[in-house]
């Protein structure tokens, strides 16, 4: 048996007694996203114990401050120059898609392996850009709550980061990542909706997970709808999903499909293109 076939099944195996368990070994980067989620849960908590997590972590604290100075958050221009204010400004929704991008940042900074690097750069902003999507789409057309929208756009590849961040302990992973890609999207599904639930993910959000169809609503009225539009506009395309040939179809596919106003559509992405650069620079910068 090679490195490869030894490694693939001990990790499976890890996966799988891990989920029986009920419990899954969460990356030590997801702790601040996990904390956030904690102490906004607790009924005795305060908004002062949210900044004061937010505050301790100076890259989620810089991101909040900047998302909230962006016109989308701040139409009126007033500056925002302290985390309290941000917080208050962005909200919780919007605070832990910051939290995850910061979380699935370093996740991608921390591999020493170039291929297995340069996938959790991509698969971050595949999340980033999905969820910058989801957030103007929910705006323009008033299908969700937007930051309940780019918050499901962050965790939308959740399972196959959570896998891709437990794979450096396997190294010889990466000597066929056609297979790995498939054993990735083999888990990704069920792990991710563990990790959906430890987050206390409503089961109105979680629906919104459920496998997108090749059509597409114009214009969208759920978040199950605005989330497989926002898929089909990102303009960064998932890694693993380009590995195993299950990409998203192109826009001109998904129109000609789904039998849609082009132009209509088109006039709408233009509409938004600011808004949405503003809010990928907020997560990203």
């Amino acid at each position: 048996m090679s490195a490869f076939d030894e490694q693939i099944k001990a990790f499976g195996e890890r996966i799988e007694k891990e989920m029986a368990e009920g419990r899954l070994n969460f990356p030590t980067v997801l702790d601040l996203s996990l904390r956030i989620k904690q102490v906004a849960d607790d009924p005795e908590s305060s908004l002062d114990n949210i900044v004061a997590i937010a505050r301790a972590e100076p890259v989620l604290a810089a991101k909040a401050v900047r998302l909230a100075n962006a016109v989308l958050m701040n139409p009126y221009g007033a500056p925002v120059t302290n985390v309290h204010e941000a917080v208050q400004r962005i909200g919780l929704d919007a605070l832990r898609s910051l939290a995850f991008a910061v979380a699935a940042e370093q996740v991608a900074q921390d591999f020493r392996s170039h291929t297995l690097k340069l996938i959790a750069t991509g698969l971050w902003m595949h999340s980033v850009d999905i969820a910058c999507w989801a957030n103007v789409l929910a705006r323009e057309t008033r299908s969700a709550n937007p930051d309940t929208a780019m918050f499901a756009g962050m965790m939308i590849d959740i399972g196959q980061f959570f896998l891709l961040s437990r794979a450096g302990n396997y190294p010889a992973l990466e000597d066929d990542m056609g297979r790995f890609a498939a054993f990735v999207a083999t888990w990704n599904a069920p792990v991710g909706r563990v990790i959906l639930e430890v987050f206390g993910i409503p089961d109105s959000v979680l629906d919104a997970f459920r496998e997108p169809s090749p059509h597409i609503v114009w214009p969208p009225t759920s978040l199950n709808e605005t989330l497989k539009l926002a898929r089909v506009l990102t303009e960064s395309r998932n890694p693993f999903d380009q590995l195993t040939g299950d990409d998203a179809p192109s826009l001109t596919e998904a129109i000609t499909a789904s039998r849609i106003d082009a132009a209509e559509l088109q006039q709408m992405i233009d509409s938004v293109q600011t808004s949405r650069r503003q809010l990928i620079s907020s997560l990203c910068g």
